[in-house]
C-alpha cells in the first residue's frame, strides 16, 4: 500500500518556522490542541518537531523565560527530547510502521525533503481496526471512551 493513501497535506496541518517563538509555538499548540507540531525551514522543508514536552523543559530551564517574554526566545535554541524522524512519500509502509509505532505522526517529505504533510497514528490504527474487522465479517465503529469515576 502506497502511504500517500494515509496522507494529511500541508494545507491541512498547523506548523512553525524555524524562526518562530516560543510564544508562537505555545499559541499554535494551544489552539489546535495538539502536543507536538512540524518545523519547516524558509525553503518548506521539514526541520525538526517541537513538543510540549520541549516547551515545558526549555521554560523551566532558561533564566528569564517565562510566558510574558516568550515572544523574545526563537524555538530554534529550544533543546529537543526526541527525534520526530520523517519519511519520503515512496517510503516502504514498513518504514511508516515502524516510526507510527513511536510516534503520534509522521512527517512526510518528497525528494527535495519539502514538506508535504503527516501521517497520524490515529489513521493509521482505525485502517488497521478496519481491516482486521472486515476480516472477521464484523464493521469497526469508534466508540466514545468513557471516564471511570
Amino acid at each position: 500500500m502506497n502511504i500517500a493513501f494515509f496522507l494529511l497535506p500541508k494545507e491541512q496541518v498547523a506548523f512553525l518556522k524555524t524562526n518562530s517563538t516560543v510564544r508562537q509555538a505555545l499559541e499554535k499548540l494551544e489552539h489546535h490542541r495538539y502536543t507536538a507540531v512540524p518545523v519547516l525551514d524558509d525553503k518548506g522543508r521539514y526541520s525538526e518537531t517541537v513538543t510540549e514536552g520541549d516547551l515545558l523543559w526549555t521554560i523551566k530551564n532558561t533564566p528569564g523565560l517565562n510566558f510574558e517574554t516568550s515572544h523574545r526566545f526563537s524555538i530554534s535554541g529550544i533543546k529537543k527530547e526526541r527525534l520526530i524522524k520523517s519519511v519520503y512519500i515512496n517510503a516502504q509502509m514498513e518504514d511508516l510502521l515502524s516510526l507510527i509505532a513511536t510516534q503520534n505522526f509522521v512527517p512526510v517529505v518528497d525528494d527535495h525533503d519539502v514538506f508535504i504533510g503527516i501521517v497520524r497514528r490515529s489513521d493509521i490504527i482505525e485502517y488497521c481496526s478496519n481491516q482486521l474487522f472486515a476480516i472477521k465479517g464484523l464493521r469497526f465503529q469508534n466508540f466514545p471512551l468513557h471516564d471511570i469515576n
